[in-house]
């Protein structure tokens, strides 16, 4: 199985970059730059009206959390929403059909994408945070990040009040990166469709994956927010996966037993894990530890006696707890993911994004570490 980020659908096609990249990804000329300027749906007719939208209040006047104060998750049109007739026109009709296209169909919503849940179980998660805790700027911060121009806009902020989601960032590039507005942004996670976009925010700090939709997606939790990760190369570095690649399994275990009480180095999710524990924190502390509405989860095919007790030591070190950790000794993952039913799970291995999509988990690739020169062989089932 080959997986093309948001294009995994029964029926969807891939979508083919006939342009060049460039070495910074500033601009492609139109076409894979442009990728994300192109959303979706069908016919001419109106929309039914969607829920009644209700704002965030404080003292009378809606409340925006200062981006510095805030967890901000930059999300590109592409996946949070369908975007794949759009996209069509554009690689069969040019940029100035697209356009034309888009404000012909303003007023109809885009369908949901693989991030849909998340962003609604971020807001879930704001709204219990916001009834704890009236005043603070402690939340969620969703920016819509996109290569649209402006004016295709208005069918965005059409379907984001259909669907009754609470975004009022906005960042369109029109064609260019958008690398350096995440920064600006204080971005904490950037989902998008695009690898090298991600791999570019990766260059720059900035945690990033690229999300994946399964055919048939698992229902998940409208109450919880639950994020499952990866170990080595996500929330670890990959200098245990280095010993494995170069020296395989025997080494690699001889490796973690002599290193056992070194601390590993950060990968580049380990920031939004944190994020995550300090928002749990604020639930704690008010009692709902037992209730808390968000869960997190370590899915890793290290061995628990063998290796894991390097892993575990290293989150206690930097005081960061896990609601759960699946040591799973080379087992497949998706299974577990199928139980666990994340809205989001984090891997650096496309091999089990694979797996995890199979299952109707959605799933998002971190191309980061030495698995990206070394891909995992499917004779191999030890991969960590």
């Amino acid at each position: 199985m080959s997986l093309d980020p948001v294009q995994v659908m029964k029926g969807q096609d891939p979508m083919p970059s006939t342009c060049p990249a460039t070495s910074n990804g500033d601009i492609k000329a139109s076409r894979e730059d442009n990728k994300d300027t192109h959303e979706n749906v069908g016919s001419t007719t109106k929309p039914k009206p969607g829920p009644v939208r209700r704002a965030r209040k404080v003292e009378g006047g809606i409340f925006f959390p200062k981006p510095e104060n805030a967890v901000t998750i930059a999300v590109s049109s592409r996946v949070l929403f369908r975007t794949e007739k759009e996209q069509k026109v554009f690689e069969q009709k040019g940029i100035e059909e697209y356009l034309r296209y888009q404000v012909e169909h303003e007023n109809e919503p885009f369908a949901p994408g693989p991030a849909f849940p998340f962003v609604k179980a971020l807001e879930a998660v704001n709204g219990r945070l916001r009834e704890l805790y009236p005043e603070s700027e402690e939340l969620f911060d969703i920016v819509l990040v996109t290569y649209n121009h402006a004016h295709v806009g208005i069918r965005l902020i059409n379907t984001i009040n259909y669907h009754n989601l609470f975004i009022e960032r906005f960042c369109m590039t029109g064609g260019t990166s958008p690398i350096g507005y995440l920064k600006a942004w204080h971005t904490n996670l950037y989902l998008s469709a695009d690898a090298e976009k991600v791999q570019e925010a990766l260059a720059e700090g900035i945690a990033a994956a690229t999300m994946f939709m399964p055919e048939k997606q698992i229902k998940v939790s409208e109450t919880q927010l639950r994020v499952a990760f990866d170990g080595d190369a996500v929330l670890f570095s990959d200098e245990s996966e280095r010993i494995f690649k170069a020296h395989g399994l025997d080494k690699f275990f001889e490796h973690e037993r002599e290193n056992e009480n070194t601390l590993l180095d950060h990968g580049p999710l380990k920031g939004f894990l944190e994020v995550l524990g300090q928002l749990q924190k604020k639930f704690y502390a008010k009692g709902h530890r037992l209730d808390c509405p968000i869960r997190t989860y370590l899915v890793t095919a290290r061995s628990a006696a063998s290796s894991g007790i390097r892993a575990l030591k290293t989150l206690r070190a930097w005081g960061l707890e896990m609601d759960e950790a699946l040591f799973l000794a080379g087992a497949p993952k998706g299974p577990m993911l199928e139980k666990i039913r994340p809205h989001i799970y984090f891997d650096d291995q496309m091999f089990h994004v694979e797996g995890a999509v199979e299952m109707g988990a959605i799933a998002a690739h971190v191309p980061y570490g030495i698995a990206q020169k070394y891909p995992h062989k499917k004779s191999s089932n030890t991969d960590k």
